[in-house]
């Protein structure tokens, strides 16, 4: 993708393959939307890429040698490495990302966009040690998952900062 010289402007919207599925999560936790693709007909991704917008995201060279990818009406980004910290780094490098990113506004599970919470609406829904130190809270509408900013959080955004560009 790098080579055709375009320069995004908006945030990407992603289709993953199964052989690079770990990505979803670190997208999505980045505010890209990312979805999986567990069918088995590549066919089914591409034209699905190509209805959705989405860029393909792979490490199966045959999809890159379809014809609507190699005309460029399908964008993907082919990853060579097996390491899953790698891979996401070069989605980061390679599509300039960065500053695109609005890390935590996506549900990791189903995508959905999170919406803001106060502590009453969700007091009966977290844990109370949760309840008793936190303030801040975002809710799934998707799958109604809770997100706060706990330990997790942290240890998320440390590990985000290691395959992050300075």
């Amino acid at each position: 993708m790098k080579d055709d010289n375009t320069i995004i402007t908006t945030a990407p919207r992603f289709i993953i393959d199964h052989n690079v599925g770990t990505l979803v999560r670190w997208l999505r936790m980045m505010g890209f939307d990312s979805i999986f693709f567990t069918g088995e007909n590549d066919s089914e991704m591409v034209n699905r890429a190509i209805s959705e917008n989405r860029i393909i995201l792979t490490r199966d060279t045959g999809i890159a040698q379809r014809r609507l990818v190699k005309t460029g009406l399908v964008k993907l980004l082919l990853l060579t490495d097996e390491n899953p910290m790698r891979q996401i780094e070069t989605v980061v490098q390679e599509l300039a990302l960065k500053k695109l990113m609005q890390p935590f506004s996506r549900c990791i599970e189903c995508n959905s966009l999170l919406e803001e919470r106060n502590a009453q609406e969700v007091q009966n829904r977290v844990p109370p040690y949760v309840f008793k130190t936190q303030a801040y809270y975002r809710e799934c509408p998707g799958c109604h998952r809770i997100y706060w900013r706990g330990t997790h959080w942290e240890a998320m955004i440390k590990k985000m900062a290691l395959f992050l560009p300075a």
